[in-house]
Formats: structure tokens, sequence, C-alpha cells
């Protein structure tokens, strides 16, 4: 009896040693192919300047970890002043055949209304290889539609400066979605995808996109951002927030389940 008892005494203390360990120190999923990923959970509370992987780039810009508006775990918030900006930059990121998928969760409190023709951009992608900047998230406020549209886009490449949005694909602010996008260099092709919905309306490719009539190349992709970057001075509204949660950078997609 007294061995049993013993042995019910060592269960039960490692059953409470079990329940003592925060939900925010178990093990994240592993994906395969992995080759960034960041849910925020094991980041210490307040400003931050870098991540698993990641370090910040910010002007007027700020990067906070906060508890999560979802009500479990951690989340990344990001605040810009004007047309500043507040990135999550993830160096040194080759991906085998120079394609990837990205998948994040994101949530956007107010897109600009002012000035007209605004820019703002999500994620970036670029290549020490060449000038070439590929944005696969991001749009712009169009006067003549009354609204945000989000839309593909790249700047500094032989193509132009340019973001190929859509009506079809509206910008809705203050609520979550789960957004990605493909990267295929096969034949310079973005892909993006909403709440796990294909957009094709946003689709661009090597001879179909919003540049001038030269092909649309990749450069050698090396480096991501992701974040928020608003370009003309003097927006209304003058400040913006964004939150995000659940990124995850693969050679194969990452479901949004």
């Amino acid at each position: 009896m007294a061995l049993l008892r013993k042995a019910a005494a060592a269960l039960s203390a490692a059953a409470a040693a079990l329940l003592a360990i925060p939900p925010t120190a178990s093990a994240a999923p592993t994906y395969y192919g992995t080759l960034a990923r960041e849910n925020f959970d094991r980041l210490p509370l307040g400003s931050v300047s870098e991540g698993h992987g990641w370090t910040a780039d910010t002007s007027n810009g700020t990067l906070t970890v906060a508890p999560s508006s979802t009500g479990y775990g951690r989340e990344l918030r990001l605040h810009t002043e004007g047309n500043g900006r507040a990135f999550l930059v993830f160096p040194d990121l080759a991906a085998p055949g120079n394609s990837y998928w990205a998948r994040l969760r994101l949530r956007v409190d107010a897109f600009p209304t002012a000035p007209d023709w605004a820019h703002w951009t999500i994620a970036e992608a670029s290549g020490s290889d060449s000038p070439t900047l590929v944005r696969p998230l991001g749009g712009q406020y169009a006067p003549t539609d009354r609204g945000n549209f989000w839309g593909v886009g790249s700047d500094l490449g032989p193509t132009g400066d340019w973001t190929s949005w859509k009506t079809s694909a509206p910008a809705a602010a203050g609520k979550w979605q789960c957004v990605e996008f493909h990267l295929d260099a096969a034949d310079n092709r973005v892909t993006v995808y909403f709440d796990g919905v294909e957009q094709p309306d946003l689709t661009v490719s090597t001879n179909q996109h919003g540049g001038t009539a030269d092909p649309f190349t990749f450069p050698t992709f090396d480096k991501l951002k992701l974040g928020w970057q608003l370009y003309q001075a003097d927006p209304t509204p003058s400040a913006y927030d964004i939150r995000m949660d659940d990124i995850a950078v693969s050679t194969r997609r990452v479901s949004c389940s």
C-alpha cells in the first residue's frame, strides 16, 4: 500500500507540473519546408526590435508585442505616423528554386482616404542581385471608385513602378483576415489568397502585370519584409495601426485552417 501511495503521489506531482506550463511555452506546429515562422507567443510583451529570425525596420513607426485580441497567446501591433513604415525583416531568406509561400493573419484598423491614389504596402520581397522590389501584398486608395483595393505591385525594375489594384478585391478595415501569397519563379507569377480563397484577378506574371511592356522578372529573393508603409505625405488618417500573427514562410503552402 505504501508503494502504491508513493506511485500515486508521483503521478499527481507530474500532472501538476504539466498543468503549470503556460500555454505560450507549448511547442508551435512544425511545417515541412519551413523557411521562417513567428507567432510572437514566446517574445516578451512590449516594444520589440527583433524576434525569431527577423529584425525591425522602422521610420516613424513602432513594433509592440501585446496579448492577442482574439483571446489566446500574443500578437504583434505595428504603429506608424504619417507616411512612416514599420516592418519585420526576414534576411537571408533563400528559397529552393527562388519560389515560396507565405501566410499571415492580418488586421488593418484603417486605410487611407487621402491623398488621392495613396499607396500602401504590406509585404515586399527583394534580392541583393537586383533593384527590383516585388510587392505581393499592397494596395491603393482609388478616389474614382471610393475605396481602397488590394493589388500586387513592383518598383525599381524594368517594368517600372506599378500597383495592379482591382476593384474586385476591396480592402476591408477593422477585421482579421488570413492572407497568403505564392511567389513562383517558373513564370514570375504572384498569386494571392484571402481566407483560403484564391484571388485570380490579382495574379500577375511575366507578361501579365501592371507595368511597362517589358517582361516582369523576379530578383533572386533573399529578403522579405512584412508590415506597413504608406508612401504619400500628410495622409488621412494621420496614423495607422496594424496587427499581425501566425506568420509562416515555406516551400509549400501552409493552410489558413
